[in-house]
């Protein structure tokens, strides 16, 4: 995805833990911070808690939602991505893209990966990797306070 880019639709899941959201719900009063992950990679359960630290900290300014991306028929037990949500606290609505769907709509390749859109749904920053979160932040930041300005 480039910059600017409107935020795709949320369709195709294989299922959607912890509540089911649409790009709808997501557009209008507040920004949106969409981060891919995958239970088998080691960088996305280093940084779940600093995500759920942006998505506590910021939960009246900023929508969270996870997608869960796949990356070997090992990463498609159900079971195994709700009992990792549970035990890294993912209670943000959970995407599970078993068949990619919402990663190809995303050009998606990296997990973690995080995409963080204004509140009229464009895409205003993209980062992928384990590292960065000052970064991200301060992206998060920018967009939250663009947010208060035009209200």
């Amino acid at each position: 995805m480039k910059l600017r880019q409107p935020m795709p639709e949320l369709v195709g899941a294989k299922e959607w833990l912890n509540g089911k959201v649409t790009k709808e719900q997501l557009i209008g009063e507040k920004p949106t911070l969409i981060h891919f992950w995958s239970i088998s990679c080691h960088l996305c359960k280093e940084a779940m808690p600093q995500v759920n630290e942006f998505r506590d900290r910021y939960s009246n300014k900023l929508n969270v939602v996870a997608v869960h991306m796949p990356r070997s028929e090992d990463d498609l037990n159900i079971d195994k991505i709700k009992e990792l949500a549970t035990d890294h606290d993912i209670t943000q609505p959970i995407f599970v893209d078993s068949d990619h769907k919402l990663t190809e709509a995303f050009e998606n390749q990296y997990v973690p990966a995080y995409y963080v859109f204004d509140k009229n749904g464009q895409l205003r920053h993209y980062q992928a990797g384990g590292s960065g979160m000052k970064m991200l932040e301060k992206r998060v930041n920018r967009v939250l306070a663009e947010t208060e300005q035009t209200e």
